[in-house]
């Protein structure tokens, strides 16, 4: 099986993940796909293939050598956005693309003038959507490339290489997938995520990231006989709105800049609710942030009585660039791999969050490596085959340089 092949099979499988769910995984839709990769890594020959009760596989591809090697992992998760349906993808192949338009399906258009990154593309074969769901290159991508390249690996025992681990986990569309990651049981010294964009790109510093919840109590009274009595919660949700600044918005900035990004809305006159996401690479700018909110809920107190606005902030995850700094041979191995590979390096900050993050901080140092995808999270996502390749061979070249890597 070629790597397009077994990514089209991840493709049949509705992976998508769900943000108002309890459950582990959020969705009981992406264990049947678990069940159908835990089946597919045993068939390929890999051992110590295991998944637990909440989705996260874990498996291994055993060292060819007797050096003293360091383990590492490769990661990528397999469910999709909740932005976009992942139900009934058609996937189509578009061979040798010439720099057209590209007719998804009668009435929907993909074209380079909308989408410029489709011209970085031409000469190469597409996989594109329909028109009407996402893909799920985010990640089925990064899970067809570690898959294939343990394959290739074991095709190929002239290359040398340390003890590789391997996982695949639920729910990091919805900020959930490195939650219940069991980084003691994966066993590695250090780690990549298979789960960023266009090729090259490279990512070990991540937005610090928090949420706010900002909860507003009213005073319905008849509209009638209101006067000096109603306190109207929707308009105290709009004037809590304009108290952040308006150019600190993500449709306002961009690279290293951070925002307070409003992400929902829910009101009438007696209760109201702003829900933000609060972004930042610098740390003590998002400590900044937070302290910001929390004056503005002050501020509204001031003037229409203490708890008629609450704030409830929780940190989500940090920027790992605290956490790989220390140890940037994990960096210079994937540059150097890349550079094997052909392949020119983009390393540029994430404008968001991974697992990696996270798992950084849970011990395990783990940067985020491109998968090849584009256009994530909804109809118009697509990925170049050659894209892909490129990517299993990374990561063929990442296993073989740190067989020879000494501490």
């Amino acid at each position: 099986m070629d790597i397009t092949e077994r990514f089209l099979n991840y493709t049949k499988y509705d992976t998508q993940s769900a943000e108002d769910s309890e459950s582990v995984p959020s969705t009981a839709k992406q264990l049947v796909f678990a069940e159908y990769l835990k089946k597919e890594l045993e068939h390929e020959g890999l051992d110590d293939v295991e998944m637990d009760d909440q989705g996260y596989i874990y498996a291994t591809l055993k060292a060819n050598t007797k050096n003293d090697v360091p383990t590492i992992g490769f990661i990528s998760h397999y469910d999709t956005s909740p932005d976009c349906s992942g139900a009934n993808i058609k996937p189509q192949i578009v061979k040798n693309y010439d720099g057209n338009d590209i007719l998804l399906s009668e009435g929907i258009i993909m074209s380079p003038k909308k989408f410029p990154e489709l011209l970085q593309h031409e000469g190469e074969d597409l996989i594109v959507t329909d028109g009407t769901t996402l893909l799920g290159a985010d990640d089925k991508a990064g899970i067809a490339e570690i898959v294939q390249a343990m394959v290739y690996l074991q095709e190929h025992k002239d290359i040398k290489h340390g003890k590789i681990r391997i996982a695949f986990n639920p729910d990091e569309e919805i900020g959930m997938g490195a939650h219940h990651f069991d980084v003691e049981k994966f066993g590695c010294e250090w780690a990549y995520t298979m789960d960023g964009g266009d090729v090259g790109e490279l990512e070990f510093e991540n937005f610090n990231a928090a949420s706010a919840k900002i909860r507003i109590k009213g005073v319905s009274v008849h509209p009638g006989y209101a006067k000096g009595k109603m306190i109207n919660a929707n308009a105290l949700a709009a004037e809590f709105a304009k108290l952040l600044p308006e150019d600190e918005t993500p449709e306002t900035t961009e690279g290293y800049q951070g925002f307070y990004h409003l992400i929902g809305l829910q009101g009438n006159v007696e209760n109201a609710t702003l829900s933000y996401i609060i972004r930042d690479h610098d740390r003590e700018r998002f400590e900044d942030r937070k302290r910001f909110i929390i004056n503005c809920v002050e501020k509204m107190n001031e003037r229409y009585g203490e708890g008629t606005v609450i704030a409830e902030v929780k940190d989500q995850y940090y920027n790992m660039k605290e956490k790989i700094d220390p140890q940037m041979h994990v960096i210079d191995i994937v540059l150097h791999a890349m550079q094997e590979c052909g392949v020119a390096p983009k390393v540029k900050p994430i404008r968001g969050g991974t697992d990696g993050a996270q798992l950084s901080f849970k011990g395990l140092p783990c940067p985020n490596i491109f998968a090849g995808g584009i256009n994530f999270h909804g109809p118009y996502e697509f990925v170049p085959i050659q894209s892909m390749e490129k990517a299993m061979q990374v990561i063929v070249k990442i296993c073989e340089l740190t067989a020879g890597y000494n501490d």
